[in-house]
């Protein structure tokens, strides 16, 4: 069925769901027998791919059509609550220790008809719903193939995107060079609509050759929409220009930032400020002022009021105009063919020609449309991108472009379902890809992997796809980061609609749609403003599958004084509940009730940074968790001792923690993809050996307290040398005193027995006591550290 999914609605993929969940082999067979129940799913299937032969032209016209809009999010309600069923009809079986068949015979027929009566309301409902697509006229029309796998990169060349633009560079260097004003500051602002490229304009300023001869210190801070907050800005411009600052006094903040910068030429770009507050600006301004030797500010901003706050007197602003066609062009035609390929495009030209007309000189959306047509030689598939009505939409229906409508109509169905959910990330928020994966495959947005590629795999390429096709770009302050342009955010958060919610943008809990599905939340520490609104949310919102505490301070510190608390009851009303980050800085140690083992749905559990220091016993009874993060939790002594029934966990990260033995039985975790460290124990059950088994771990692994292997027998068991997706290694012995003793051939034989895999990247080995062996010989390994 995936097939029939690329540039499919984005409901598809979600209904593809229910279809494998209706198709499980072992459901079929404890159904067997049971005609009522074999009814009711066959109900169920047929009720699906009545509304599913609708979803395309549906999705097309909600953007026109109020009532189609209602009636997608009916219909996307009633299928998140028959996923919350299925799933716990799956759940149940699985854990169920009653033979095959028992389970599902007094659930589905009459000792549990509370679960029947649940299944029979969501068939009524969805029946419901179907009737009414005759009335909007909704109708079965085919979905484009307008997928094809755009070569990948994770980098944006310049001359992908620098089209147009060569006089304002040059202008805007010259002012940069320029010393004529005898050392006066200057703020030189960039002006223009969202997407016009100012901030592209920007970079190539910052990374100008003679500019960065010019400037004895650099500095990009990303403002972002929010009020402009002086401390914050300050702070971040010291981050970057000067030795750090921990003092939250402004005047403190602002006499460092002043002797850092004293008798220094200086650039600072403050990118995308939205605040107009004079006295703000001024106030910011002020230690810049203070022994500057030539420095400048270069401010990029869509308002022209704030253009004319921040300017200086001997400065003008920069308005960026619309690209004219040719430039619109370039920029389209460098996105949509390989400058290094030398064929005959003419015709292909020809109608890309006039595609580019109605970009109306928008490097964004030229550069999305370039992307979405790379690869394809097909001209229907250029016609149709020409003949879309989305062109023709009014830009108030929703505050997006139809050139960013468009490309996103035609992304796969599983594509949009992955870019819609980070409209939960604020604007202008850094994500990492491993971060966002892990999310992605929580929540069910990942295919199933073919061909003995992994899940995480998956989720990498859908990622890069989404990067390629300018869904997502590169942070500029942080190379391993990523954001998304606000445009993109807009698209995003137009689709994800009333299932997806912010706490960030609403200030009472009333202001959350019934349908929320996805929340996501800031807090800071002793916030406890913002755990109240979370309370007062949920309370409203049983439903939620997904509480996604989204980090601010782009600084993780490790929890001291007070904290906020996650209360019991909270856990126990969300039962829906399958992300669920509380990385509070909290100092409650009892963070954890035992309460979170009746998540059955639970995937994501992140409680990094906290205080906790013991984890329920009921952990272990969460069968579908696949992410389990708790990185820095240095207060943790030790995990559940029944870890081993986690069967479906993939990512366990306890770097940095109290740990102080691994539980038992670790090798039964053998869908295990990574594991920050293991902590090697003294008895067998929790020994160095439990590794062997885990040969599908990826990145780095990190193995301390090596002093307690006893002989190279253990260290054998564990086939490092096997481990061939490993990255880094680190192997570790904890600290020992002279007078100990220690058996240097015992030593040597145990670290033979750990060699990693030829290909390994990076080696680190601490306080190892015994002889020189195999690891004096490194010429495989591109870094050792010894």
């Amino acid at each position: 069925m995936a097939a029939e999914l690329v540039g499919g609605a984005f409901l598809s993929s979600f209904l593809n769901v229910l279809f494998d969940r209706l198709s499980d082999p072992e459901i079929i067979n404890m159904m067997r027998g049971k005609k009522v129940d074999q009814k009711l799913l066959q109900r169920l299937k047929t009720i699906l791919n009545v509304v599913e032969a609708v979803l395309n032209d549906a999705e097309k016209k909600q953007i026109t059509d109020p009532a189609v809009k209602r009636w997608l999010e009916d219909l996307q309600d009633a299928v998140y609550d028959a996923d919350d069923l299925l799933d716990e009809v799956a759940t149940k079986a699985a854990t169920q220790k009653d033979p095959p068949g028992n389970f599902l015979s007094r659930f589905l027929n009459l000792q549990d008809r509370e679960m029947v009566a649940r299944i029979e309301e969501i068939i009524a409902r969805l029946e419901d719903i179907a009737k009414h697509k005759d009335i909007l006229r909704l109708e079965k029309i085919a979905a484009k193939n307008m997928s094809g796998r755009i070569p990948s990169t994770s980098l944006v060349k310049k001359s992908d995107i620098f089209f147009g633009r060569d006089k304002e560079r040059d202008a805007i260097v010259n002012l940069l060079l320029d010393d004529a004003y005898n050392g006066e500051l200057s703020v030189i602002p960039i002006v223009g609509m969202g997407g016009i490229g100012k901030t592209t304009l920007a970079k190539l300023v910052y990374n100008n050759d003679k500019v960065h001869q010019k400037f004895h210190v650099k500095a990009w801070v990303c403002v972002g929409e929010e009020e402009f907050d002086v401390l914050k800005v300050t702070k971040a411009v010291i981050e970057k220009t000067c030795s750090s600052c921990y003092s939250n006094d402004l005047d403190t903040a602002q006499n460092h930032l002043k002797n850092g910068l004293a008798g220094k030429n200086f650039l600072v770009i403050l990118d995308d400020v939205w605040s107009s507050n004079r006295e703000c600006w001024e106030s910011f301004l002020t230690p810049f002022e203070y022994g500057s030797e030539g420095g400048k500010i270069l401010v990029t901003t869509r308002l022209d009021t704030v253009a004319s706050v921040v300017k200086t007197k001997r400065n003008e602003a920069h308005n960026l105009s619309l690209l004219d066609e040719e430039q619109c062009w370039s920029v389209f035609a460098n996105r949509a063919w390989d400058p290094a390929e030398s064929r005959d495009c003419s015709t292909l030209e020809e109608i890309g020609r006039k595609i580019v007309k109605k970009c109306k000189g928008l490097p964004l959306a030229a550069q999305a449309l370039g992307g979405l047509l790379r690869g394809k030689d097909n001209e229907k598939d250029w016609i149709d991108v020409l003949n879309s009505e989305f062109w023709e939409l009014s830009e108030e229906d929703s505050g997006i472009l139809p050139a960013l409508r468009i490309s996103y109509y035609h992304l796969p169905s599983y594509l949009k379902r992955c870019f819609v959910y980070c409209c939960l990330y604020p604007k202008d928020y850094e994500f990492y890809r491993d971060e966002l994966t892990l999310l992605w495959m929580a929540e069910g947005l990942l295919l199933q992997p073919k061909g003995g590629n992994i899940l995480k795999n998956v989720g990498y390429e859908y990622f890069d796809d989404l990067v390629s096709r300018s869904f997502f770009q590169r942070s500029n302050s942080d190379g391993n980061t990523f954001v998304m342009h606000d445009l993109m955010h807009d698209l995003a958060t137009f689709y994800g609609g009333k299932f997806f919610s912010s706490m960030l943008e609403h200030k009472t809990a009333a202001k959350h749609d019934m349908k929320t599905r996805h929340l996501s939340c800031a807090c800071r520490k002793n916030d406890d403003d913002s755990l109240m609104k979370i309370m007062e949310a949920c309370n409203r919102l049983k439903h939620v599958r997904t509480l996604l505490q989204v980090n601010l301070e782009k600084v993780f510190l490790v929890p001291e004084g007070d904290g906020v608390t996650i209360p019991c009851d909270l856990l126990e009303q969300l039962k829906c509940l399958r992300v669920l980050s509380f990385n509070f800085f909290s100092d409650d140690e009892n963070l954890m009730h035992s309460s979170i083992g009746k998540l059955i749905h639970l995937r994501f559990l992140d409680l990094s940074f906290t205080s906790i220091v013991t984890l329920p016993e009921s952990l272990s009874c969460l069968y579908n968790l696949q992410t389990l993060k708790l990185r820095y939790c240095r207060k943790l002594k030790k995990l559940p001792s029944n870890m081993q029934n986690l069967v479906n966990l993939r990512h366990l990260d306890v770097f940095e923690t109290g740990l102080e033995e691994m539980p038992k039985k670790m090798s039964e975790l053998k869908d295990l993809q990574f594991l920050s460290s293991y902590i090697a124990g003294k008895h067998q059950e929790n020994g160095i050996g439990e590794l062997g088994e885990l040969a599908n771990l990826h990145g780095s692994l990190w193995i301390q307290k090596l002093e307690n292997v006893k002989n190279s027998g253990e260290a054998s068991s564990a086939r490092m040398d096997e481990k061939i997706h490993l990255n880094d290694l680190y192997l570790s012995w904890a600290s020992f005193e002279e007078s100990e003793v220690c058996d240097s051939q015992t030593e040597k034989d145990i670290l033979d027995k750990l060699c990693p895999h030829k290909d390994l990247k990076e080696l680190y080995i601490r306080r190892y006591r015994g002889i020189v062996g195999w690891f004096l010989h490194l010429d495989s390994y591109p870094l050792w550290r010894g």
